[in-house]
């Protein structure tokens, strides 16, 4: 048995079918807020991950330029005498013999 084109759709305009249309539309919204919003991996999730990752990222370039810093100090501390003198001079209050130290909190 063969259909046209304008006959094949024909079973869905039969009013005994009336009920399909809107069934498939309220199947297709709940799967659709499902995924929206309480599915494990759900749209929500994702983006909370994302922004999470972006924030990440962000902390992490921050705590790279400190460690460069850092390694900068330390190196400046190892290759320059005068440098590390003054770091133990103003964090550890050390004073050459003779000098008078005052320490003001």
């Amino acid at each position: 048995m063969e259909t046209s084109g304008k006959d094949r759709w024909a079973w869905l305009r039969r009013s005994d079918h009336n009920y399909l249309i809107p069934f498939v539309i309220v199947v297709t919204t709940v799967v659709a807020l499902w995924l929206l919003f309480f599915a494990h991996n759900s749209v929500l999730n994702w983006i909370r991950a994302t922004v999470e990752v972006k924030n990440q990222e962000k902390e992490m370039a921050r705590l790279q330029s400190e460690i460069d810093r850092m390694d900068q100090e330390i190196n400046d501390l190892r290759n320059n005498r005068d440098s590390l003198e003054n770091f133990a001079r103003s964090t550890y209050h050390f004073a050459s013999p003779g000098d008078d130290v005052y320490i003001v909190e």
